[in-house]
């Protein structure tokens, strides 16, 4: 049984709940989410197990989930409430980097964790330490260690960020898309308003925005709606379709003619999958989605690839080692070759074969797995002498092959379906195509097809800022509920108590206030101010004083008052002195940064940047011809603030 021990040495009770890991999230399990975001996440750590002896001084839980029931397999769902005076920093730079700064810093962030096997509590204190004496240290290093199965972490208030996945790749026991799937049910239950992610996934050494968006238009994550959210240096929603649009359409003829005899590969690799594919493979986009759907129907096979070792052969029973088959396949092919592409029968092939290798059951077993495959650049055709009813085998060069007119790369036979290949070698060819037009220009080799391949492919991984909105907004609408109660959705105005000027940040979200039906103004009034004051940490002394575009008493009755379908905003402000003028936003009191780069970029968007000493306006520093591996100089001046300098008169 794989279980992923959080706690070290402490183990759970017998008799304590387990949860299935497939349906945690979905509606109504393993609680009803009917309230607030808040309110959902309450209700769910009240059947979490308190592991008060893991993070003392910070409230964590865990959830055992069940993966498989046959063979068992369980994970733990780590929870970690984080309250804002435990933070290293009030503020949250994902917020930033995705355009949130104008957002209030929230009371608390919610932590929750699928740690890996590797991770526990107890392994993030050094010998000198304990828990008990270091329960921050213990909070601080389990939610900012790398290599959890999954990390994310939602504000009080409904935003949240993903931080990571990881998959079977990287040593998980579940697959990323499983990971993926309880992750958006998290978010769908506990009734998440937005969520971003940083999409800095690989796949074999390929960034995987690129590779799924060339293949499918989309980032790997847009299977579960994530979509653009921003881009890094300038890079906009209109700039990114495009982008993709361009690379999708790239004609492969255009890149044949581009490749040259440099590119000898990967036309081998282009005449193999349209030799494989139903349908003419016109572009780009079309040779990377049919390889990228071959991936997902090709069973996984552990065989080495190499030249003359192909790995359907040990898709079936096979008592050899892959030594021995990949030898016989090799004796084979050569045996082929030496026919000089004729059709010979199977007895012949079988005879010459056996100079090298005595053991003919090994024999018979390559040769009836070997019909129909490709083996290196050769195709072993099999097929049945309609006249003598003897098996026959040939080579073809599948490398020989040409490239018609219109763009269709074809073999001088039909060679279709007749010819598979294994996954391994699938992933290989798919890597030598994606470095050969997107890598070699970046090596400085100059055979990249061109400025627009190069340029579009640029725009896609600089937009690595992907987001979700799951609800959103709460709906500003009235309506009675059981027991004589109604919802009210509310938001709040800041008015500066000292300057008397409004706040021009945005407001925050809506949040839902339950009163009885005889509740008045003034009782609204209370409960706005306790839900906002609960929520966010500038507003702990939040008072509001009154109802935008209501005239009205604080004695009326708020039921009958306020028609159905109506968003009530509260004005108010922060009576603690000064308390306006706190860093009370993600972005900080005077906005942040002053971002003001020459691509276009007007905010922090997560990429190295730097000062100018003169006028502190800040520049990406790959925008500013300094390159990503080398030191950022202490003393940097713009382009602007040098001019002026220059033209300023020398001193006597």
């Amino acid at each position: 049984m794989s279980h992923w021990d959080l706690m070290g040495c402490k183990k759970r009770k017998r008799g304590e709940r387990v949860f299935r890991f497939k349906s945690f999230g979905e509606s109504g399990y393993p609680v009803d989410f009917n309230g607030s975001f808040l309110e959902n996440v309450k209700a769910l750590l009240e059947l979490g197990q308190s592991e008060s002896g893991s993070c003392v001084g910070v409230p964590c839980w865990s959830f055992e989930l069940e993966i498989n029931c046959q063979p068992p397999l369980h994970v733990l769902l780590y929870v970690i409430e984080e309250p804002i005076e435990a933070s290293l920093s009030h503020h949250c730079k994902h917020c930033l980097y995705v355009g949130w700064g104008q957002h209030l810093i929230c009371n608390k962030k919610y932590h929750f964790l699928l740690l890996s096997k590797d991770i526990t509590p107890a392994s993030l204190i050094s010998k000198d330490d304990s828990i008990d004496a270091n329960p921050m240290k213990v909070k601080c290093n389990l939610t900012e260690a790398h290599g959890h199965t999954m990390h994310g972490v939602f504000h009080s208030n409904g935003f949240g960020h993903l931080m990571c996945i990881n998959g079977l790749e990287s040593g998980s026991d579940l697959p990323g898309f499983q990971i993926m799937d309880f992750w958006d049910r998290l978010c769908t239950g506990l009734k998440a308003r937005k969520v971003s992610l940083n999409d800095a996934s690989y796949k074999r050494g390929m960034e995987l925005r690129l590779l799924h968006g060339l293949a499918y238009g989309e980032p790997w994550f847009g299977r579960w709606g994530y979509r653009f959210g921003r881009g890094s240096f300038g890079v906009t929603l209109p700039m990114y379709k495009k982008a993709i649009e361009a690379i999708q359409g790239m004609p492969l003829t255009l890149l044949i003619h581009h490749l040259g005899s440099s590119g000898h590969d990967v036309l081998l690799i282009f005449s193999r999958y349209q030799s494989l594919s139903d349908r003419t493979l016109v572009s780009l986009g079309d040779l990377f989605h049919f390889m990228s759907e071959l991936v997902n129907r090709v069973p996984r096979s552990n065989f080495v690839d190499s030249y003359y070792s192909p790995g359907f052969l040990l898709e079936t029973a096979c008592r050899w080692s892959p030594k021995r088959v990949e030898m016989a396949t090799r004796v084979i092919v050569e045996a082929l070759k030496s026919a000089e592409f004729r059709w010979v029968s199977r007895q012949e092939v079988r005879d010459a074969a056996r100079a090298y290798i005595g053991d003919t059951g090994l024999l018979d077993f390559v040769l009836k797995s070997l019909g129909n495959h490709v083996v290196g650049k050769y195709l072993v055709r099999r097929s049945l002498n309609p006249v003598t009813k003897v098996l026959e085998y040939c080579l073809e060069d599948v490398s020989k092959a040409s490239v018609e007119s219109e763009g269709s790369v074809t073999s001088s036979s039909n060679l279709r379906t007749r010819s598979k290949v294994t996954r391994v070698q699938l992933m290989k060819d798919m890597f030598c195509v994606y470095k050969h037009i997107f890598k070699e220009r970046e090596q400085g080799n100059g055979t990249c097809i061109s400025d627009n391949v190069s340029l579009a492919a640029r725009i896609i991984l600089d937009s690595r800022y992907l987001i979700k909105e799951y609800t959103g907004d709460l709906p500003s609408k009235l309506e009675l509920g059981l027991g004589g109660k109604f919802k009210l959705f509310c938001t709040v105005l800041l008015r500066d108590a000292v300057r008397c000027e409004w706040k021009t940040k945005p407001m925050p979200p809506d949040e839902c206030v339950v009163l009885k039906e005889n509740a008045t103004v003034n009782e609204l009034k209370v409960e706005v101010e306790r839900t906002f004051r609960e929520l966010y940490w500038g507003l702990k002394s939040f008072v509001a004083e009154s109802v935008v575009n209501l005239n009205t008493s604080g004695s009326e009755m708020v039921f009958g008052l306020v028609e159905v379908g109506r968003r009530l905003v509260f004005e108010g402000s922060v009576r603690e002195q000064g308390a306006t003028g706190q860093d009370v936003y993600e972005c900080g009191p005077d906005g942040g940064r002053v971002v003001d780069c020459a691509c276009g970029a007007k905010e922090d968007d997560g990429e190295r940047m730097i000062a100018c000493a003169v006028c502190e306006v800040w520049q990406h520093t790959w925008c500013v011809q300094i390159p990503n591996g080398e030191e950022v100089p202490g003393i940097f001046l713009c382009k602007r603030c040098e001019q002026v300098i220059m033209v300023l008169p020398s001193l006597p």
